[in-house]
C-alpha cells in the first residue's frame, strides 16, 4: 500500500470510530436517529480528534499504537471538556464509558492492523 494513503485511511478510520461511538451512544439512550443529532453528539470528540491529529507523533506514524494513544488521549480529554462546556456537567460514568469505548475503537483498529501486517510479513518471509 502506498505510504501516502496510510495517513488518509488512518484518519478516515478514526473519524468512523468516533461517529460509531456517537451513534451507539445515541441508540443506547434512545435519542433520535437524525444526522444533525449524530453530528452534534460526535462534534466535541471530532474536535479532540482533529487536535490530536495536529501533533507530529500522530502524523509521523498514524497507524501505530503510540499515535493511537495520542489520538485516544486528545479525543477523550478535549472531547469531554468541550462537551462539558456545552452541557455544564460531566458525569464520571459517562467519562469512563467514553474512555473505554473510544479506546476499544481507536486502538482496536490499530491493533488489528498491526497484527495483519505482521502476519503478512511473516508469510512473505516463508
Amino acid at each position: 500500500m502506498s505510504s501516502r494513503r496510510i495517513p488518509v485511511l488512518a484518519l478516515v478510520a478514526d473519524v468512523v470510530a468516533v461517529v460509531v461511538f456517537a451513534a451507539i451512544g445515541r441508540m443506547n439512550h434512545s435519542a433520535s436517529d437524525d444526522l444533525l443529532g449524530l453530528a452534534g453528539t460526535a462534534a466535541p470528540f471530532l474536535v479532540g480528534l482533529v487536535a490530536a491529529w495536529a501533533t507530529p507523533v500522530v502524523r509521523a506514524q498514524p497507524a501505530g499504537l503510540k499515535a493511537g494513544s495520542v489520538v485516544l488521549a486528545g479525543t477523550v480529554v478535549i472531547g469531554l471538556a468541550v462537551r462539558a462546556g456545552f452541557t455544564g456537567r460531566l458525569p464520571l460514568s459517562f467519562a469512563l464509558v467514553t474512555a473505554v469505548a473510544l479506546a476499544v475503537l481507536l486502538l482496536g483498529w490499530r491493533g488489528l492492523s498491526l497484527l495483519v501486517s505482521r502476519r503478512t510479513a511473516d508469510r512473505a518471509l516463508r
